[in-house]
């Protein structure tokens, strides 16, 4: 896989990360800015490193299932790995100004 080919895919995997909303704030996951980082091998393979708004959150055991589910559906992916962490914890300055406005708080 190229380096194009990489990064279509980097861009397809956050397209679908933009479909995954918390269920306790209407926005989307990487608009919260749960999403630290997604990278892309030259064999297909996805890694991506999150967080969860808290790390007694709700979607603990679900939400990295279903992000994991999501991406891997692309028809590029082949193995799709999802890593949480909470260094650095997640704060609302984390949010994307889109998301923030939605919420009221710009």
């Amino acid at each position: 896989m190229n380096d194009n080919q990489m990064q279509s895919l980097g861009e397809q995997a956050v397209d679908v990360l933009r479909t995954i909303f918390d269920p306790e704030i209407p926005v989307d996951i990487y608009e919260l800015g749960l999403i630290y980082d997604v990278q892309v091998s030259e064999d297909a393979d996805i890694h991506i490193l999150m967080t969860l708004t808290s790390p007694n959150c709700p979607v603990a055991e679900t939400l990295p299932v279903e992000v994991q589910e999501k991406v891997r559906s692309l028809p590029d992916a082949k193995e799709v790995e999802v890593e949480i962490t909470f260094d650095p914890p997640w704060t609302k300055d984390m949010m994307s100004e889109a998301a923030r406005l939605e919420l009221g708080m710009l």
